[in-house]
This record gives C-alpha cells, sequence and structure tokens, in this order.
C-alpha cells in the first residue's frame, strides 16, 4: 500500500464577499428563497503536504505519537469483536458498548460516555476495473431504517472538506436532546467538562483509498481559522439556533498528517469539541481539523475504503 509523506490539495472553506464575520456560515439544505445563495461560501483546494506518522521519528508504537490534548487527535489498538457491521442489534448493543469502554478505558478523565450515533462508509460493491477511481472513499451507507441513506457509486470527493464536526454550541445541544433533562441540567449547571470525540475504525480492509488526514490543533489559529456554520433545514426561514459546525479556512501554517496503511485494530479517536478549552480557556486543543484525501499512489485493485465513526459525548463526571 502507500506509505510516506504525500503532497496534495485540500478543500478549505473561503467565505463569499459580502460575509459578516460576527455572522455564521450559512447553508441551505433545500432550495433557498429566490434570490437567496445556497450558502455563502464556497470550497477551494489549496496544497498541503501530508506528514506519515507511521513510524514517524523512530517510533513504532501508534499510540504514543499524539494525544488528544495536544494534538486534538489520537491513536489506539484496539480489536472490535464486531467485524460485519451489518446487524442493527449487534451493533448497537454490541459494538456501542464495546466503543463506550474503549473511550471509558482509553480517554483521561473519561468518567461517562453517551453514543448518539454513528457513520458507516462502504460501498455496495466493489467498482470494476473501469469505474475504480482512487476517489471512492464509500458513500455513506447505513442500512438500519433510523438513519437510511441512498447514494450512487459514485466518487464523492466534492464533498470532501476540512471540517470539525461540532461548535461547543451544538455539542451542549446534543447533551440536552440526548441525556434524560435531570441529568443535562445537572451536568450543564455544573459545568462539568463536556467533549464530543469522533471515534473512527476502518473495517474489514487495510485503508488504501482515500485515508483520513487530520491536523495538528498546535497548527491551527483558533480566532481566525475556524469558520461556524449552520444549516437552514427545510421549511425553516434561519439558521438552526442549536447546531453548528467548523469549516475551516486555509492558513499555511497548518500540519497535516496521517496513519499509513491503517488497519481496522487502528482506531482514531477524533476530537470535535472540548468545553473546558472553548469557554474556560485552558490549555488543550479544541479539536483536530480533519477530512480525507484522494491518494493518487493507491494501488487501482485495492479494495474500496470501509469505516465507521461513532459519535460519543464524553463527561469528566457521571
Amino acid at each position: 500500500m502507500s506509505t510516506g509523506d504525500f503532497s496534495t490539495s485540500l478543500n478549505y472553506c473561503v467565505p463569499l464577499p459580502g460575509y459578516d464575520p460576527k455572522e455564521p456560515l450559512v447553508k441551505y439544505v433545500y432550495n433557498p428563497p429566490a434570490g437567496v445563495p445556497k450558502q455563502n461560501f464556497e470550497l477551494q483546494p489549496f496544497p498541503v503536504i501530508i506528514r506519515d506518522l507511521r513510524n514517524a521519528n523512530g517510533v513504532t508504537d501508534i499510540e504514543q505519537l499524539v494525544s488528544l490534548d495536544v494534538h486534538g487527535f489520537q491513536f489506539v489498538k484496539n480489536e472490535a469483536k464486531e467485524k460485519d457491521f451489518v446487524d442493527e442489534g449487534k451493533l448497537k448493543d454490541g459494538y456501542y458498548k464495546e466503543v463506550e469502554q474503549l473511550v471509558l478505558d482509553r480517554v483521561p478523565g473519561a468518567k461517562k460516555v453517551v453514543i448518539f450515533d454513528h457513520t458507516l462508509r462502504r460501498l455496495e460493491k466493489e467498482p470494476t476495473a473501469r469505474q475504480a477511481t482512487s476517489n471512492d472513499r464509500g458513500p455513506i451507507v447505513n442500512p438500519f431504517p433510523t438513519r437510511t441513506h441512498t447514494h450512487k457509486l459514485n466518487p464523492i470527493t466534492s464533498q470532501l472538506r476540512v471540517h470539525i464536526d461540532q461548535t461547543l454550541n451544538a455539542v451542549y445541544n446534543r447533551v440536552r436532546r440526548h441525556l434524560a433533562p435531570e441529568d443535562a441540567e445537572r451536568l450543564l449547571s455544573s459545568k462539568t467538562r463536556v467533549r464530543l470525540i469522533n471515534v473512527w475504525r476502518p473495517i474489514q480492509n487495510t485503508v488504501a483509498h482515500n485515508p483520513l488526514a487530520l491536523a495538528d490543533w498546535r497548527s491551527v489559529d483558533g480566532n481566525n481559522d475556524l469558520l461556524e456554520t449552520r444549516r437552514v433545514l427545510e421549511g425553516a426561514l434561519i439558521p438552526e439556533p442549536n447546531g453548528g459546525l467548523y469549516n475551516i479556512r486555509h492558513n499555511t501554517e497548518h500540519r497535516w498528517y496521517y496513519l499509513s496503511d491503517q488497519t481496522p485494530e487502528e482506531v482514531t479517536f477524533i476530537q470535535c469539541c472540548d468545553s473546558k478549552v472553548v469557554e474556560e480557556g485552558a490549555a488543550g486543543a479544541v479539536g483536530a481539523p480533519h477530512t480525507s484525501f484522494n491518494d493518487t499512489r493507491s494501488p487501482p485493485e485495492a479494495p474500496r475504503r470501509q469505516s465507521i465513526e461513532v459519535r460519543c459525548l464524553v463527561f469528566d463526571s457521571e
């Protein structure tokens, strides 16, 4: 498979003229009213070098390479009992519990974990040689009735962008949505540290196409690079008040990394928000900008990427 540093381009967010930096960026998820643009930003590719962390600086243990609190992401060795990820009962009753225990065991300070959803990416079948492109990371596929998506067998490179999944406001809204009201109020009123951590795992195969790239938080300008973006949902006239993610503005200082030949036994923790850092100004990482990227060195005959990411609210108190 492909290894070593790689020069490529990543899609960053560029606000359109007239953007008010005091307001969030906006994206309509349906056709907007006449005369209103679907979004007030665009994605533009910028050149980057993505460094391979495999055996970087002679470090062979992937768990010693990076950490959540410093870099915003972390690698953990763990073999899942679940292998197929096609049965709803096994996933939610089995794999979710595996992930919960993994986070409790491996995230410093974690006392309570609430999993609220997941994204599964795979192609329904491997493309033929003529169909295959190195861009195929697999569309979002979830066979479970709670989250159903239908996609054609097409590359989706246009959707790849540098981002962080949730703002602090969105995380607090998740707490209120997914915990019992009394638990949510108790944890939020006590200013308990809450983090949103995505647990990302390749499934079935070693990653050959579209590896996951992550930026070292220490290279991010938190005051300038994070562009809060909110959606306008169908039937609404204004952006959702309690949602939002960060699209990322390009910065030549960003330092990008990936783990070559990542296997299903090598899990990535991706921090997407840390209330202690955002609200209290504590030292640490808000999160890790991330995206997958088109590795043109990948052998066309290698299996397409399959992966699952499970989203976890992580509390420092029970």
